[in-house]
């Protein structure tokens, strides 16, 4: 259990964090349109129940 408290837990948490840089960053890259939030629609009755 030691060996996986020193060595493995903190590698597990620096890969997550790695990712996680890796996917905030990508969006320097992404073009203007891309990067904005989604806009939000009214929901219409007919989509509602598709």
């Amino acid at each position: 259990m030691s060996f996986f408290r020193q060595y493995i837990a903190p590698l597990l948490t620096v890969i997550i964090f790695l990712i996680a840089l890796v996917a905030v960053s990508a969006r320097i890259f992404l073009p203007s349109d891309l990067s904005a939030p989604a806009p939000i629609e009214p929901l219409s009755m007919i989509g509602f129940f598709l």
